[in-house]
C-alpha cells in the first residue's frame, strides 16, 4: 500500500511539472542578448520575398504560399506592402502601417487586423501580438496571432506564428523572409 502511495505521489508531481511547463512560454526578454540585432527599419526596407506554410492543429501542412513585399520608412513610420499567392491560386494583399515607438517597441495596423498590433524587439527577435479577421472557406473568424520573427543574418528572417482561438492554438504559420538586392 505504501508503494502505491509513493507511485501516486510521483505521478502527481510529474503531472504538476508537465502542467507548469505547458503554461510557460518564451518571453521577448529571453532574446535580449542575442545577435544579430533586429532593426525593422533596416531589414524591412526595399524589396523582400518570402515562402511559407500553414499547418493545422495536428501539424499537417494545409497551405503553401509565397509573398512579395515592398517596404519603406519615412522617419518612424513604415509601410510594408505584402502580396500573397497561395498554392490554390488565391491572392491576398496586406498593407502594414508600422510606427516605431522607440526602445524596441512598435505598433501596426493593416486592413485585416482588428485594432492595433503591438510589438517589441530585443536582440535578434521581435514578438508581435494582434487579432485578425481570418477568412477560411467562406467563413470569417476572429483569431489571435502570437507572431515571432528571428533575424538569422542580415538578409534572412524566420517568422513563426501561432494562430489562437479560444486560448487554443488552431494553426501555425512558418515563413522565411529574404531581402532582395
Amino acid at each position: 500500500m505504501k508503494k502505491f502511495s509513493q507511485i501516486k505521489s510521483y505521478c502527481l508531481v510529474a503531472l504538476a511539472a508537465l502542467t507548469l511547463m505547458s503554461c510557460s512560454s518564451a518571453s521577448i526578454e529571453d532574446y535580449d542578448k542575442t545577435t544579430p540585432i533586429l532593426n525593422l527599419q533596416t531589414f524591412f526596407d526595399g524589396n523582400l520575398t518570402a515562402a511559407g506554410i500553414v499547418q493545422d492543429f495536428s501539424g499537417t501542412v494545409t497551405r503553401k504560399f509565397t509573398v512579395t513585399m515592398e517596404a519603406s520608412w519615412q522617419g518612424n513610420k513604415g509601410i510594408i506592402d505584402e502580396r500573397f499567392i497561395y498554392d490554390d491560386g488565391e491572392k491576398q494583399t496586406r498593407i502594414w502601417h508600422i510606427t516605431d515607438l522607440g526602445d524596441g517597441k512598435y505598433e501596426g495596423t493593416a486592413n485585416d487586423i482588428t485594432g492595433i498590433a503591438t510589438g517589441e524587439a530585443k536582440g535578434s527577435a521581435l514578438r508581435w501580438a494582434y487579432e485578425m479577421n481570418l477568412v477560411v472557406d467562406d467563413s470569417e473568424y476572429e483569431v489571435y496571432f502570437d507572431d515571432w520573427m528571428f533575424l538569422v543574418d542580415d538578409n534572412t528572417i524566420i517568422n513563426k506564428s501561432d494562430i489562437i482561438k479560444f486560448g487554443v492554438t488552431v494553426a501555425q504559420v512558418t515563413l522565411v523572409i529574404q531581402k532582395q538586392p
